[in-house]
């Protein structure tokens, strides 16, 4: 494997005392055969650190994916030369800096710069607000067509940006990203700040819409999949012929009715070409078992939870087959 050829290089490179050059997780995951940290990827990796003693600092599963990283030698409990290596501290928690926009250096003004140039830059970025800075680190407030149209209807003019500024709102960039919600949805906005005590980013409520989605959608196609395929089942088996589609190693889990059986548990029921004849669907059977393998699949990476998401692609196969099963419900097919 690449990933470990690359880990060689590495540990010879560390051993001589030349640190290797920090690269973005997405890079790092890529050696690796991988585009997203699936539960899958990240077992195989981990697992090619740890044959190697190597760490990623910080941990290549908690950070936004563009985001730099250092390879690393594994510690030790300096205690004793006999302790075993101890593991790196994982955190599951979903952080608002792993969302892309807090890691895209928002576009600013200074203090000192005309109204116009600040209205320019939203109209054309279509921006709502944009923060009011000196340097990276340093902010100093925020302008907004809601401060400057609070300013006008008060009769007021602001000929410099300092003049129609109000204080800004931020957050660390470690933040939990349900405490993050609220500020977010309060303010409209929230700049974000790194550990380097740098403005990395702002998120704004269009920003967790989209987040949102994109984590939403995946898990709300497969609820409509999954209730589908109960309705074509429905009535067409025997409690003794859903038994029979259960997997044999779960010999504890009790069968009462179709909404028992798990997503694999009907495939395996209806790609038996006996029983599909049961369910009088005038669709490809071959097709549509292997379609639904797919969505089978996809299903078991969604339910592990990807940090990147659902890919594209499987968002799309996810589509196509909901649409599939709109189409037969509205031809009265099933």
């Amino acid at each position: 494997m690449i990933g470990d050829d690359k880990l060689d290089e590495i540990l010879k490179q560390i051993k001589k005392g030349t640190p290797p050059q920090p690269i973005t997780v997405r890079t790092f995951i890529e050696w690796f055969g991988a585009q997203r940290r699936s539960w899958f990827n990240v077992d195989i990796i981990r697992y090619s650190l740890k044959q190697h003693h190597l760490v990623t600092v910080p941990d290549f599963e908690t950070v936004y994916i563009d985001s730099l990283i250092s390879l690393q030698l594994e510690p030790k409990d300096i205690t004793t030369e006999d302790q075993p290596i101890q593991d790196v501290t994982k955190d599951p928690t979903y952080r608002v800096g792993k969302l892309a926009s807090a890691n895209n250096t928002p576009v600013s003004v200074k203090p000192d710069s005309l109204l116009e140039e600040a209205i320019t830059l939203m109209i054309l970025h279509d921006f709502s607000q944009l923060p009011v800075m000196t340097s990276d680190k340093d902010v100093k407030g925020i302008i907004s067509w809601s401060s400057i149209g609070s300013l006008l209807a008060l009769g007021k003019e602001c000929q410099y940006v300092r003049e129609c500024m109000v204080p800004h709102k931020e957050i660390s960039s470690d933040t939990y990203i349900f405490t993050a919600v609220a500020d977010i949805v309060a303010n409209q906005y929230v700049l974000i700040r790194n550990s380097n005590n740098i403005i990395s980013g702002i998120v704004t409520t269009s920003d967790l819409s989209l987040q949102f989605r994109q984590l939403g959608e995946p898990y709300l196609l497969l609820g409509e999949i999954e209730n589908y395929i109960r309705r074509i089942i429905q009535d067409k088996f025997t409690l003794d012929e859903l038994k029979g589609a259960c997997d044999p190693a779960d010999t504890q889990r009790k069968i009462l009715s179709i909404s028992d059986l798990t997503l694999g548990e009907y495939l395996r029921l209806i790609e038996n070409p006996s029983n599909w004849k049961k369910l009088g669907l005038k669709v490809d059977r071959q097709i549509f078992v292997k379609k639904l393998h797919e969505i089978r699949e996809i299903r078991n990476d969604v339910m592990h939870f990807d940090p990147d998401g659902t890919p594209e692609q499987d968002i799309f196969k996810l589509r196509d087959f909901v649409r599939l099963m709109q189409s037969l419900a509205r031809l009265g097919a099933i």
